[in-house]
């Protein structure tokens, strides 16, 4: 079958794909990669556990890039910008594109404490990266194409819809 040969995750070039793929979801946060789709990619191009640390470090080096650039950038604004979001946004917001940044850079920008950010931002990305490595990993090696990348196209509706019901219950909108 042409695809089980791409899909190998022993050959040759398995290193390089990783890295690429790390690299690709490290500067999602600068320009439009599909970052639920080269997840998805890692981890049934690599299996569960390599596709999982490479999709999980490359989207935590560009949202720590994000938001390391901007408690550094905007630090002198302190007074014009608004409040940090709440961790439970910032957690949530992981699998939306553009939120997840954005949530980031306003994270930095109000100097929100780096263990807070971390741990929430590193376990939302830790429950996202799972969710596409193991989508990889167990559907789209033996299922047709369709199925597998369900998955990854949900997942951010399914982030947003949490968020916005998440904004609407707490008292000041997240």
């Amino acid at each position: 079958m042409p695809g089980e040969r791409w899909l190998s995750a022993a050959d040759e070039h398995a290193g390089l794909f990783a890295l690429a793929g790390t690299g690709l979801l490290a500067i999602d946060v600068l320009l439009p990669v599909p970052s639920s789709i080269v997840g998805t990619m890692l981890g049934a191009r690599l299996g569960f556990l390599p596709g999982f640390l490479a999709t999980f470090a490359g989207i935590m080096i560009g949202q720590v890039g994000v938001y390391a650039a901007s408690r550094w950038l905007l630090r002198r604004r302190a007074g014009e910008l608004p409040a940090a979001p709440t961790l439970l946004a910032l957690f949530l917001s992981r699998p939306v594109p553009v939120l997840a940044e954005a949530m980031a850079l306003a994270a930095g920008a109000a100097r929100l404490s780096w263990r807070q950010f971390l741990l929430a931002c590193g376990g939302g990305n830790a429950v996202y990266a799972l969710a596409l490595a193991l989508n990889g990993a167990k559907l789209v090696p033996g299922a047709p194409i369709g199925p597998g990348l369900l998955l990854p196209m949900l997942l951010p509706v399914a982030g947003w819809l949490v968020w916005q019901r998440s904004r609407r219950s707490t008292p000041n909108g997240g």
